[in-house]
């Protein structure tokens, strides 16, 4: 009699309701997920603007600035007119300077347009005369602004062909931003066309059958097209980062596949020991779909994390990433039992010959053999050898330095980012000005006098420079204070004179006005305010995370140090993948491999997705690994015995969930934006350790060492409900015809 028909864990019932009545779940799934992408097209995403990320004494800068009626971005573009040789005084850079005013003037679409052979904006020309800006601003809103860039950018285009011995740039808030946006969704669908070929390549050779490897992975994709969708709903309350797409392609992808595979495998275990369709389809959804739901609950806990950030950006991660992975749940407990009730032995179609020996293992192999048998046979040296290598890694942890992604981290290929680069190089801070926010009657004498002061002290510092531009609203509440810093705008040096303006010059100034208040914004103190906000978050995140990871563990295995002990190992692995991270990125070690140039650190946003997102991933192996030990615990075996078992038993599936992760994964590391880069990095690495280091040395080990106390669960917690593990059941032969499955 199979398990299924007498189980009554959720996972059982789903997969038992969705064989019986495969069409509705089919149809159903390809219903929802059209529904999402049809919802999604018409409400739209919206995505995140820099006011609405901003966090802190910034965020208070920009409400002053948006309640006074300043306009926080004034869509200002810039072309940039450079030479090797020739300087502003010579005729031909003056003449090349007038082509470009005169071929964008006549556009009604532009105002205050400014010329560099003013002597009014003299400051628009660089110090050695080599570099001159024409500047103007776009009219109407950023939606108008977009529509109506193209036709300005293909002119000065065409000045910078007829002017062939000088570099003729357009870069701005418009025409720049709508070329990274295109750059970004161009370098997502690369991803999309590398990763999805590399994962079905896996999966061909781990099933080594066509439609076996493709159902999980056409899974994945709809989960990922669905969750791509519904998130334009949260969006309009909670704006998502222009990297939501990325993130969302990147865990669907590798949790979808995943989810998939356990699920298929167990399956496919079972019918290799004999078992009739049916029944191992049973079996497998009352174990590994068991699993599925233990672990994807987990994953999307880790995931709420992001919430308690405060920050929308992260915010907005987390609610996609939950997202995205309830979808790929739902579909691997639902739609996945449908298709394989439907389906039968026809999933074994489109079979390679050569890769034929590779289906129906049992898992119980030689090469887990060899890795296995030193860790139990010598379980405290491997404990400690593991122990050792992890920490060891994680060291460079220790000197981690965070910030904000800068121009730095784009490709310098692409033309706008090059222009926009010469521009600072140029003119360095006048990119990233930090704006001050003064909220004080701006007709008196005593605030008049102190924005003078303000001015001189920033002049003569040596960390700011000119031109200092003071604009005030209509109403005269509100003044706003533009002062170039130093250094790229998110280097030390900007970072220090940042702290001097806040902490020194405006309280000496400003702060002497009764009643004034201030506060500075900007790209330097936005990338400051935002790595504060992150240091004051992270301890409730990963107190979140770590106890209600701890608590689920706790109930689900009823075992104290079961559940303690994964927290543990997650954090060695997520720790040694940090390390990781900053060794190639921060200390610059893969610069040459990876194509990039190191800017000082890692991306501000990192640390704390990672963690969420490792911790979560983390635990599909911990949670299958162990379900499978405490189900061979339960059936009698010894400890050692079924640690042996569980973990030999599931080294296949492991392996190749982690060889799919990390492929998804390092597709990213290929990409030429750095974040990207890191993320992909700094996942693959991860995964990498925890089903190698982690789950094949440090973990057996431990547990031969526990032995009996694996399992402890004091008195006082026996109240605790006790969840089915289910014994694999005897092998039946397989009957002539399928089964229909009992209710």
């Amino acid at each position: 009699m199979s398990p299924l028909k007498h189980s009554n864990n959720l996972a059982a019932r789903m997969g038992r309701w969705s064989a019986n009545h495969w069409k509705t779940a089919v149809f159903g799934w390809l219903a929802f997920v059209v529904a999402a992408l049809v919802i999604g097209n018409v409400v739209g995403t919206k995505h995140i603007d820099q006011q609405d990320s901003n966090v802190g004494q910034a965020h208070k800068a920009d409400r002053i600035l948006k309640d006074a009626g300043f306009q926080f971005d004034p869509q200002t573009e810039i072309v940039l007119v450079q030479s090797k040789a020739l300087t502003i005084r010579d005729a031909a850079f003056a003449s090349t300077v007038t082509d470009v005013v005169a071929a964008v003037k006549p556009y009604t679409t532009i105002k205050n347009l400014r010329s560099p052979l003013d002597p009014a904006h003299a400051d628009q020309v660089s110090k050695d005369g080599r570099t001159a800006l024409v500047e103007w601003d776009m009219k109407g809103t950023d939606k108008y602004a977009r529509k109506h860039i193209d036709a300005l950018t293909a002119t000065t285009d065409k000045v910078a062909k007829a002017h062939a011995g000088f570099y003729v740039g357009e870069a701005g808030s418009i025409s720049s931003g709508k070329a990274l946006d295109k750059m970004f969704n161009k370098q997502l669908a690369l991803a999309g066309e590398r990763s999805v070929p590399l994962t079905l390549l896996i999966l061909v050779i781990v099933f080594g059958a066509l439609v076996a490897a493709g159902v999980p992975l056409l899974l994945a994709l709809s989960a990922v097209a669905a969750t791509m969708g519904l998130v334009a709903l949260p969006s309009h309350l909670i704006p998502m980062d222009q990297n939501v797409s990325a993130v969302i392609l990147l865990v669907g992808l590798a949790v979808g596949v995943d989810y998939s595979l356990f699920y298929l495998k167990r399956e496919r275990e079972e019918r290799a020991a004999g078992r009739g369709h049916r029944a191992a389809l049973e079996a497998a959804a009352a174990t590994s779909g068991r699993s599925v739901l233990i672990s994807g609950v987990t994953v999307m806990i880790a995931m709420a994390g992001m919430l308690f950030t405060g920050d929308k950006t992260f915010m907005g991660f987390g609610i996609a990433t939950m997202a995205v992975v309830a979808a790929a749940m739902l579909g691997s407990l639902t739609v996945l039992p449908a298709l394989l009730a439907k389906l039968g032995d026809r999933v074994e179609k489109g079979r390679i010959p050569f890769l034929g020996r590779l289906r129906r293992r049992s898992g119980e192999n030689r090469f887990w053999s060899a890795i296995l048998t030193p860790a139990l046979r010598h379980p405290v040296i491997s404990a400690l050898v593991a122990g050792a290598a992890l920490v060891a890694m994680a060291v460079p942890v220790l000197h981690v330095h965070t910030a904000q992604s800068g121009l730095n981290s784009l490709p310098r290929s692409t033309p706008t980012v090059e222009t926009l680069n010469r521009i600072q190089d140029s003119f360095p801070g006048g990119a990233v000005p930090a704006l001050v926010a003064i909220k004080a009657n701006t007709d008196s004498s005593q605030v008049e006098n102190a924005i003078d002061a303000l001015r001189v002290k920033a002049l003569q510092s040596g960390q700011m420079h000119g031109p200092i531009e003071v604009d005030v609203n209509a109403s005269h509440t509100v003044a706003r204070v533009a002062i170039p810093l130093d250094g790229n705008g998110v280097d030390a040096t900007s970072n220090a004179a940042l702290a001097t303006l806040r902490n020194d010059y405006l309280p000496a100034t400003i702060g002497k006005v009764p009643g004034a208040v201030y506060a500075v914004s900007g790209g330097t103190a936005a990338s400051h305010d935002f790595n504060q906000a992150m240091k004051h978050s992270a301890p409730i995140v990963f107190g979140f995370v770590l106890g209600f990871a701890f608590l689920l563990l706790l109930v689900s295995f009823r075992s104290v140090v079961i559940a303690l002990k994964a927290i543990v190992l997650n954090l060695l692995s997520v720790g040694a993948a940090y390390g990781v991270l900053v060794a190639v990125f921060q200390y610059g070690w893969g610069e040459s491999l990876l194509n990039f140039k190191s800017n000082g650190g890692i991306a501000a946003w990192l640390p704390i997705f990672m963690f969420v997102i490792l911790f979560g991933l983390s635990m599909d192996y911990h949670v299958f690994i162990l379900s499978r030990v405490r189900e061979s615990y339960d059936r009698g075996m010894k400890t050692e015995d079924a640690v042996v078992h569980g973990i030999k038993t599931t080294a296949g599936v492991v392996t190749s969930a982690a060889v799919v992760m990390v492929g998804a994964f390092a597709i990213f590391a290929t990409l030429p934006i750095i974040d990207m880069k890191e993320m992909g990095i700094g996942l693959a690495a991860a995964v990498l350790i925890d089903a190698t280091i982690v789950r094949a040395v440090l973990l057996p080990a431990t547990m031969k060492l526990l032995g009996d106390w694996n399992w402890y669960l004091p008195r006082w917690l026996e109240w605790l409900p006790r969840l089915e593990h289910e014994p694999r059941p005897e092998a039946e032969k397989a009957p002539d015809a399928a089964p229909v499955l009992q209710t």
